[in-house]
């Protein structure tokens, strides 16, 4: 039987989050959610994505921000937490070039802060969630984790390779046991609102114009819900050392084939209205995921249509 463990999740109402949190209660764990309520995004959002697990004896709601550190203390002290997964973040490429102090507080400081109480409350066991935006325009692909970072193409991008640099120094100098689970464009249920697939279906379904920056021709390992906390998990389970792993479905899929995918679920036609390619925005992500496989025993099951599928029956009962 597996250890029953008390996990704080960073960023737990979230759309990753309120999935991982669900899972873990599942699995028997007791789950110590902590979240900002950002505005980034209406909080009801967030709101509506616990609901489902509020009323669950083993799950704690705290409402605060990973830089108030007096507080953060105090969320460790007083729930003997086991494990740390860190989903907390300012996220988005294209927002972070507009405000990149704020996402170097966030993403920067606030990791930080999370370390250093992590530290001194002698938890040492951590999973960071980075992204594929760490790989910039990178002409080697699919990405593996052994490529060369240096060369990312936004703020966001660089905040998480950043994150994944703190990690190491920790786990290096205080023997911290950290996996920095590196995700590629995570679809589905509850997936966040400013996101290109719950944007395009928003506006499909209103007959209003989507917005396609560039050709149609970039391209995503778009990654399915359930897969990505199924490879959470496995590291959960594995947990040792330091090790940078990527979650991706490794299928790349343009810009176009998941728009005609999204009108051929809706029934719909979709009016387009082009402009040019976005600065900050990568042309392709293709993830490598033979570490995960290996390390994780990750196996991802979902192809794009079928998730795609699953994602519109949701959002059409919204």
């Amino acid at each position: 039987m597996k250890k029953i463990e008390r996990i704080l999740v960073t960023g737990g109402a979230g759309f990753i989050g309120s999935h991982l949190a669900a899972r873990l209660l599942k699995l028997g764990h007791i789950v110590i959610c902590l979240d900002n309520f950002d505005p980034f995004y209406p909080e009801s959002i967030k709101i509506k994505n616990i609901a489902p697990i509020r009323s669950n004896k083993n799950f704690i709601l705290i409402q605060r921000d990973i830089r108030d550190k007096q507080h953060l203390e105090n969320c460790f002290k007083g729930n003997r937490i086991d494990l740390v997964i860190h989903l907390a973040a300012k996220a988005g490429v294209r927002p972070s070039i507009d405000d990149p102090l704020g996402y170097y507080d966030v993403n920067v400081n606030g990791t930080l802060i999370l370390l250093e109480v992590m530290r001194t409350q002698n938890v040492r066991r951590l999973i960071f969630a980075s992204s594929s935006s760490v790989y910039g325009n990178s002409p080697n692909v699919p990405f593996s984790e052994t490529d060369c970072v240096d060369s990312t193409i936004s703020p966001y991008a660089a905040s998480k390779k950043a994150g994944e640099q703190i990690c190491y120094t920790y786990h290096h100098l205080y023997d911290f046991d950290v996996f920095c689970l590196r995700f590629f464009t995570v679809y589905g249920p509850r997936q966040r609102p400013d996101l290109a697939i719950n944007k395009f279906t928003d506006n499909i379904i209103n007959n209003a114009p989507i917005t396609v920056f560039g050709d149609g021709t970039s391209s995503r390992d778009y990654t399915y819900i359930d897969d990505i906390i199924d490879g959470i998990i496995g590291a959960v389970e594995r947990l040792k050392g330091y090790e940078i792993i990527n979650l991706g479905e490794s299928r790349v899929i343009t810009l176009n084939k998941m728009i005609s995918t999204l009108e051929n679920s809706l029934n719909k036609t979709a009016t387009r209205n082009q402009l040019p390619f976005q600065e900050g925005d990568v042309i392709t992500t293709y993830a490598n995921i033979q570490k995960a496989r290996i390390l994780l025993d990750y196996s991802p099951k979902w192809e794009f249509e079928d998730g795609i599928r699953k994602f519109i029956q949701w959002k059409l009962l919204q």
